[in-house]
């Protein structure tokens, strides 16, 4: 799979990483089929897991399923509340959880961003975490997110991009290539919705020359053939749709008139 730096941090992740929205909110019953996910999607490749305390139980299962890989896989968590003392709970508890370290820590959907860069900027300078992000999934706060792009505190943010949500490419994407800021991007499926109309396999004939066999996998390599996005974060509870995911991350990409084809198959 193709790695690609994570903006000026000195970190270099493959291409698709794993998200845990919906799917890793789960009960300690239903952890070992999770856990066939976590290393079917590894073993194809995958080292980048993301999560959020908004995610219900995903955190903490996510923590005791990657424990045993924890030196090889690259965690990017959040906070999530505007309260200062539970997110300094939060905060710790994702430290706790993930062996002391977190690669990636985000101020989720930008919320008491101020407040939250403070905390996690002292995490960052005792080593705990090694770099900053923010995240939202809503065009109406894209201008605050850009503002909080231009302080040049954090490395990285998360948003959507798929064929049906393209608004990142008037001010968010090109404004992270100027300031060299890493990209990861949620909802490649466009939560699921997407994948419920998938094409035909003749449709889908002319992507096979770059190694697409399945709608998802045209999906992400569509978001991943923009090289101004750093890592995709598809979501799946099933190890075989893992492994398709992540073949996904590998050459050759798409020109314009493929992506021009996916985003016709999408409409």
């Amino acid at each position: 799979m193709e790695t690609r730096p994570l903006g000026s941090t000195g970190l270099d992740v493959p291409v698709v990483g794993m998200g845990t929205w919906k799917t890793f909110d789960v009960d300690p019953t239903e952890e070992p089929a999770r856990r066939e996910v976590f290393e079917a999607a590894y073993a194809a490749g995958v080292r980048l897991v993301d999560t959020s305390p908004m995610y219900g139980r995903a955190e903490e299962a996510l923590a005791r399923i990657v424990a045993p890989r924890r030196a090889d896989v690259l965690v990017a968590d959040k906070v999530w509340t505007s309260d200062d003392r539970h997110a300094a709970r939060q905060i710790e508890d994702g430290l706790r959880w993930y062996g002391g370290r977190i690669d990636l820590y985000q101020v989720h959907n930008l919320v008491a961003w101020p407040r939250r860069l403070e905390q996690l900027e002292r995490e960052r300078e005792a080593g705990r975490v090694r770099a900053i992000g923010a995240t939202h999934y809503s065009p109406a706060a894209f201008g605050d997110l850009a503002d909080v792009m231009r302080t040049g505190r954090i490395d990285a943010i998360q948003v959507p991009y798929n064929p049906a949500e393209r608004e990142v490419e008037r001010r968010i994407l090109p404004l992270a290539e100027e300031l060299g800021l890493g990209v990861l991007l949620m909802r490649p499926f466009g939560e699921g919705a997407l994948l419920r109309r998938s094409p035909s396999p003749e449709a889908l004939a002319p992507l096979a020359e770059f190694g697409v066999r399945t709608w998802a996998q045209a999906l992400l390599k569509w978001g991943l053939s923009d090289r101004r996005c750093t890592v995709a974060l598809p979501a799946t509870s099933r190890p075989e749709r893992a492994r398709d995911n992540a073949e996904a991350g590998r050459e050759p990409w798409f020109g314009p008139e493929q992506r021009a084809l996916v985003q016709r198959l999408a409409g």
